[in-house]
């Protein structure tokens, strides 16, 4: 690395909860990488954690946020979706909480977590410091179907889970009259969506469905959404994201009707995507949603 090249920041939760409506915190990531917006709800009874950070160091300070909050309330704490930077912080809380995620999410973790472990550990030092002792950790309540719902006590909270996006087991968490969503990586503000498609290891991603669900969640017409990484904003932003991976799948397939190989596809048409979106961050994740879409169009 060259001297004149800052690394890159450690990916360590540091920020203060933020109170974005009575009762509702968001930990900002503050745009560092591989650190997600936590979620903390409180209600009259419990108090729910959305996500925890990657690794146990991660997980004992939001923790300790969540403590700090809720008092005696009892807590409960569910994911996104079970990508190390979102849930890999969970161990400290399995004497502490009530652990709930879908199945889809549940058997993701437990086929999948190690190898990302691996995967995440190749990142850099300081990723693999934050991953040192981590242990996964399964829920102690899985729900089937698309959808749950929690009373925290004069507060309801609802989970929705409609099937392969991001991940197998991405979840929305819905808070019905505050009309707030956290939406993790379904959505990240002013950033390119991450498309984890890594063939032959790894293709449990839907370009369509993605697409699809984010137009459920725009139906649930939230005024503050919470993404997984960026800013707390409005629903413009799910709307975005709709139309970027829309736009790209139909681009995609048209390239390959006029007989462009994957390559050429993405040479093609990267540049432009780039540009169209000259403020959004991670442009790299741009040729694997190309790719993605192509292998996927008829």
């Amino acid at each position: 690395m060259s001297e004149n090249v800052a690394a890159p920041p450690s990916p360590v939760i540091s920020a203060d909860p933020v109170e974005i409506a009575d009762g509702v915190y968001v930990i900002p990531d503050g745009r560092v990488p591989l650190v997600p917006n936590v979620g903390i709800v409180l209600g009259a009874r419990a108090a729910l954690v959305v996500d925890t950070g990657m690794g146990p160091a991660n997980g004992e300070r939001v923790l300790e946020h969540a403590r700090a909050l809720a008092g005696d309330r009892s807590l409960i704490l569910t994911l996104t979706h079970f990508h190390p930077e979102h849930g890999f912080g969970a161990q400290v809380f399995e004497k502490d909480a009530l652990i709930v995620y879908n199945a889809a999410q549940r058997d993701e973790l437990a086929e999948k977590g190690e190898a990302y472990i691996g995967m995440f550990r190749g990142f850099g030092e300081s990723v693999a410091e934050q991953l040192q002792d981590v242990r996964l950790v399964g829920p102690h309540i899985a729900y089937d179907g698309p959808s749950a719902e929690i009373d925290l006590g004069g507060r309801i909270v609802r989970l929705l889970t409609w099937g392969l996006a991001h991940t197998r087991g991405d979840q929305v968490v819905h808070l019905p009259d505050e009309s707030i969503v956290f939406g993790g990586d379904l959505f990240e503000t002013r950033m390119f969506p991450i498309v984890p498609y890594f063939p032959p290891d790894d293709s449990d991603v839907d370009g369509d469905l993605w697409a699809e669900v984010l137009g459920r969640v725009v139906d649930l017409s939230p005024a503050t959404v919470v993404p997984g990484h960026g800013e707390v904003t409005d629903v413009g932003l799910v709307e975005a994201v709709r139309d970027y991976l829309v736009t790209v799948r139909a681009e995609t397939a048209g390239l390959k009707g006029e007989g462009l190989g994957a390559d050429e596809a993405v040479e093609k048409l990267a540049p432009i995507v780039r540009e169209r979106h000259a403020d959004w961050d991670n442009p790299e994740w741009i040729d694997f949603a190309i790719r993605c879409f192509y292998d996927g169009a008829a």
